[in-house]
């Protein structure tokens, strides 16, 4: 049989009815451009992809050897287990809570997989369509797309001294048709800029938050990555120090050990109230049962073996190349380009002259200079920033970096000139 030309018989072929949530659903640019790390010659600033030379390959292997060894424990990490989370794991997490001023018990923790379902989940848990989910402007676009299948409508976030008033984003939600429900913040090392909310922002936000009555989700994936500085108090602490107990507090906590260990895992973790921990299991038990028993197992021994020197290994490396990075961009960018110095994380941001559309930008850089990044407009919820890029510096070598910028800069140089 050969193909042939479409017949009327192709109009009554049946369609699906989509939800509405779905027309908001998109492809990840961030996804789609990892799809060239399968080139060899790409020089890729795109995902924020741990390097696997720092991945504890070994300590893994005999992590997975140890939990099945014995029968008795292969059946219990092999089979359904309890929505909450591998006790000994959430113990683990409580301990390093405490590490972090958060005084919590097991029951504040509930095991996902990665921080991406945690996301998910405290969406699902508190929007309503035409709900306001409060973001910066740029936010991380996993948390854009996680939020997005609840419908919300998103306001920017500001928190510099001429912030706007509660009482202001509560009559644009209302005029908008729905409420304040949440603000969401990567506070240290952001996803996508680098950039760490300061103390008096930290407190501004839950002053905001207090005064909505909302809470906030604190997404705190980079949080161990600090290679300059000192750490800054997580809102969860500053909020149970004000509030007096976890129970009390506001603050929905999102923690991983993707970029500490390896992301393969996809082990991440929700701290907060027991109120809202109950509400999540329930969601939890509606979505996938339980994450997969063997690797939190795994985990647990890798935590107690393995976590402290991971985290040793993983600043030591990504300091260097942030660094390689930063003399790379001083060294090649044209003086109209600007760029962020974070602390600590796994991102720079660069913004361009006005004029320079950075979608347009990298189809150019790819092709000619077999150089990718992803473009600004991503991370924002009203698709601005078009003159904006990420370029993440965990993945390449420190050589590959400076060739990769070498490369990037003269193309935006050749696109500045002819404009």
């Amino acid at each position: 049989m050969t193909d042939s030309a479409p017949t009327n018989r192709d109009a009554n072929l049946w369609q699906p009815r989509y939800a509405t949530r779905a027309e908001g659903m998109q492809a990840s640019e961030i996804r789609e451009l990892l799809k060239l790390l399968d080139e060899p010659d790409i020089v890729s600033f795109a995902g924020g992809i741990p390097d696997p030379q720092l991945f504890p390959v070994d300590a893994i292997k005999n992590a997975y050897a140890g939990v099945l060894e014995r029968d008795s424990n292969a059946n219990r990490v092999l089979q359904y287990s309890v929505s909450e989370g591998d006790p000994d794991l959430r113990q683990w997490i409580v301990d390093h809570m405490n590490e972090r001023g958060i005084t919590c018990n097991a029951n504040n923790i509930l095991i996902t997989n990665g921080s991406q379902q945690a996301l998910e989940f405290a969406g699902k848990l508190l929007l309503s369509p035409k709900d306001t989910a409060l973001v910066m402007a740029p936010t991380y676009l996993g948390a854009l797309q996680a939020f997005s299948a609840s419908e919300p409508r998103y306001d920017t976030l500001q928190l510099s001294d001429g912030q706007r008033t509660a009482d202001d984003y509560r009559d644009a939600a209302l005029d908008a048709g729905g409420e304040v429900k949440f603000a969401y913040v990567v506070p240290d090392f952001a996803n996508p800029t680098g950039e760490t909310l300061t103390l008096e922002e930290r407190n501004r936000l839950l002053t905001l938050a207090g005064e909505l009555n909302i809470p906030i989700i604190e997404d705190t994936a980079y949080a161990a990555l600090r290679y300059d500085g000192e750490d800054v108090t997580p809102l969860q602490a500053l909020d149970i120090e004000a509030t007096g107990s976890i129970d009390h507090s506001r603050v929905l906590y999102c923690g991983t050990f993707s970029k500490t260990m390896t992301p393969g895992l996809r082990v991440g973790w929700i701290c907060a109230s027991r109120e809202l921990i109950g509400r999540l299991v329930l969601i939890k038990q509606a979505s996938d049962l339980n994450s997969a028993a063997i690797n939190q197992a795994v985990l647990v021994r890798l935590a107690h073996e393995t976590y402290d020197n991971q985290v040793r290994m993983a600043r030591a490396s990504y300091r260097e190349k942030r660094d390689a990075m930063l003399e790379a961009l001083a060294n090649h960018m044209p003086h109209a380009a600007r760029w962020t110095r974070p602390d600590g994380g796994l991102f720079v941001w660069v913004s361009l002259p006005d004029h320079i559309n950075t979608a347009k930008l990298l189809e150019r850089s790819v092709k000619d200079a077999r150089v990718a990044f992803v473009p600004g407009h991503a991370f924002f919820a009203d698709g601005s920033g078009s003159n904006t890029m990420r370029l993440s510096f965990s993945l390449p070598s420190i050589s590959t970096i400076h060739e990769g910028v070498k490369r990037l800069a003269a193309i935006i140089d050749g696109e500045h000139a002819s404009t």
